[in-house]
């Protein structure tokens, strides 16, 4: 059985190598878009940037100078623009160094060094203290993490009385599967090493059950769904699908299990949670 350790080394190798592919080729985002309908015809990073805003007014309450955690913060994309456009203070985290280091040059670039700062840190066992920030922010990581509860119950001890866990994360169906569900599901896992997800349902539950009340939880699937079609597209265009075979075999895997993503979310496998939990 795959180890935490493991785990952890084989997704900041990923990043490592994965990152700046990523950056070139669809800026400093490392996430969905949203999408209001099939009609919607912005650019994807105007949706990446949508999708932050949608996000973020689930969030109510905050104000310049607000104690943010950003967990799994990529090359710190949401934590710039949290900082730049909001004024919070922003702490993001990673597990890949050369994302780390890639994020403080973008904020220093942006001249946001005394809003943001990045460090390599497991969000399992943060280094901070209870009670540190009164919004965690974890977009697109919890399926990152090897144990669910764990990473909840960090998040519950971060946040200050009243403050808020908003977390969007790669979830599954609700009920069983079938077999062939359950293939999609251990090739995806594979190639993006996640250990397991969760449904939508699943950790609204488990929410509660850390002791977030109260819980709302959304299904942003077909909001988010276009994403896919527009990341395999742009991965044909000959001089990125250089750029991925020089990036090395995780790369390779990686843009290769783009199509049992588009594939999980047609068949309605793959789901897309977003969800709120108020520390009490």
């Amino acid at each position: 059985m795959q180890t935490q350790t493991t785990l952890h080394k084989q997704i900041a190798q990923f990043y490592d190598q994965s990152s700046g592919l990523w950056e070139a080729v669809w800026g400093e985002h490392m996430h969905h878009g949203y999408w209001k309908g099939p009609h919607d015809a912005k650019s994807p990073k105007q949706a990446q940037i949508d999708l932050m805003e949608e996000l973020i007014r689930l969030a109510p309450g905050l104000s310049p100078g607000s104690r943010v955690l950003d967990m799994g913060c990529g090359i710190g994309g949401s934590s710039t623009y949290l900082a730049q456009r909001y004024g919070f203070d922003v702490t993001g985290i990673t597990l890949s160094p050369v994302q780390a280091e890639r994020a403080g040059e973008r904020a220093k670039s942006l001249g946001l060094e005394s809003k943001v700062n990045f460090q390599v840190a497991n969000a399992l066992e943060t280094p901070f203290s209870t009670h540190s920030f009164d919004l965690i922010w974890s977009l697109e990581s919890g399926e990152h993490m090897a144990d669910k509860k764990q990473f909840l119950e960090e998040c519950y001890r971060l946040l200050k009385p009243g403050g808020t866990l908003l977390f969007a994360t790669w979830c599954c169906k609700d009920g069983a599967l079938t077999a062939r569900e359950e293939k999609i599901l251990a090739e995806i896992y594979r190639m993006y090493h996640l250990p397991y997800v969760l449904s939508i349902e699943a950790y609204d539950q488990l929410m509660e059950n850390v002791g977030f009340m109260p819980v709302h939880s959304l299904d942003w699937s077909r909001e988010v769904e276009k994403f896919w079609d527009l990341v395999i597209d742009s991965s044909l265009n000959p001089a990125i699908l250089g750029r991925i075979f020089q990036s090395g075999r995780l790369v390779v895997q990686g843009a290769l299990a783009m199509r049992l993503m588009r594939q999980g979310y047609r068949r309605g496998i793959v789901r897309y949670g977003v969800l709120t939990g108020v520390k009490a």
